[in-house]
């Protein structure tokens, strides 16, 4: 069983490609407040829903000082599809060794159709990031539903 994380424990740093081919990191964030989200597969239902509703909430987000990154175990090209089509203004991370999904609690036994099986757990985590680059998770989210989790996460992070 992979472990959780929860409030004030130290944010996993990570590096990743994004939909670009470029790098990023939790620690380019420093000084700033960071929703990092974990989901199954780009151009998904579910995952297209949570995409669509973290882009409609950008503006509001960006206003609070608050920065969104998604992290999937999907190609980086695959990603750039999910993107363009979708029309997301975030960066989308591929994470396909699952290092980062693993080392975040986000991947692991799940219940899918009434049958236990390994896979992406969908997570999203709220972390501060420090000036030297350190995250801190605020609040740690698992096995959240897409649809309405946006909504329901700027209403308590009061955006």
């Amino acid at each position: 069983m992979t472990s959780q994380l929860a409030p004030g424990d130290t944010a996993p740093a990570f590096t990743l490609s994004d939909a670009d081919g470029g790098q990023v990191s939790l620690a380019d964030f420093a000084g700033q407040r960071v929703i990092v989200y974990f989901y199954p597969a780009a151009m998904t239902p579910g995952c297209t829903t949570q995409a669509i509703d973290f882009t409609a909430a950008t503006d509001s987000l960006t206003g609070a000082g608050v920065s969104v990154l998604g992290i999937s175990p999907d190609e980086p090209s695959k990603l750039a599809r999910f993107a363009e089509q979708e029309g997301i203004s975030f960066p989308l991370l591929s994470d396909p060794n699952l290092e980062t999904l693993k080392g975040w609690g986000a991947y692991g036994s799940k219940m899918l159709y009434g049958k236990d099986v390994q896979g992406v757990i969908r997570s999203t985590f709220v972390v501060d990031v420090d000036d030297e680059g350190v995250g801190s998770v605020v609040e740690a989210r698992y096995n959240v539903r897409a649809k309405g989790h946006v909504e329901r996460l700027l209403r308590d992070l009061g955006v």
